[in-house]
């Protein structure tokens, strides 16, 4: 089996766990609304994680976004994400109308654990819903585009573990974007010999690197 392969199954592998394990958090959570708080665990964790290796968490480690690329893909037209849904404006209305109703929603039901732990569980499932129809009717990952904890991950990001273009290995083939979960275009950004891929939204799932038959990508 060529590396390459094995790569994509491992991956998928991890990600088809990681999604399985999201499916029995929010399934159990309705039973045990404590386990809610496994919402601002993961906001902490994909944040910290972006400090250091950027979106890195959003790859396989954030269990909707696994449930996403491995679950729901099958069933995607995987068309072309909007350019709106990666827009700064839309990313901050979108963050700033799902952290203003946190901050009232636990404001009003504070100090009940499990009245704060309910409101996560009703959060979790109805951006869950919004993703999976976006899923169904546009990409997998069309959510992952304006995700708060994805956007804050990409805006705190230090450029660590950045994703790199050889611009004289790279034929524009088209292989890296093609490939991409988040239809990032690291092809685009070539311009001396080797240069970062400018975009912090790449996953640094290394997917593309796999797949350059120049191998002109690495991390």
């Amino acid at each position: 089996m060529s590396e390459q392969k094995q790569f994509i199954r491992k991956r998928r592998f991890k990600q088809l766990v990681f999604g399985a394990l999201f499916l029995g958090i929010l399934g159990g959570a309705w039973f045990f609304p404590l386990m809610g708080f496994f919402i601002p665990a993961c906001m902490l964790l994909g944040i910290g994680i972006g400090i250091f290796k950027g979106r890195k968490w959003c790859d396989w480690l954030c269990p909707r976004g696994s449930f996403f690329d491995a679950i729901m893909k099958p069933f995607s037209p995987v068309k072309k994400i909007p350019a709106v849904f990666k827009s700064l404006p839309f990313r901050l209305g979108v963050i700033t109308f799902l952290m203003s109703m946190m901050v009232y929603q636990i404001i009003v039901r504070w100090p009940d654990p499990v009245r704060i732990g309910i409101f996560f569980v009703m959060l979790l499932t109805i951006t869950t819903g919004v993703g999976m129809i976006f899923a169904l009717t546009l990409h997998p990952r069309t959510w992952c585009c304006f995700c708060p904890i994805g956007s804050v991950s990409n805006w705190v990001d230090r450029g660590n573990y950045r994703l790199r273009i050889d611009s004289s290995r790279c034929t524009e083939c088209r292989s890296c974007a093609r490939v991409c979960p988040i239809q990032v275009e690291p092809y685009r950004f070539k311009r001396g010999a080797v240069e970062p891929v400018a975009d912090s939204d790449c996953l640094r799932c290394r997917t593309c690197v796999q797949s350059c038959p120049k191998q002109a990508l690495a991390l």
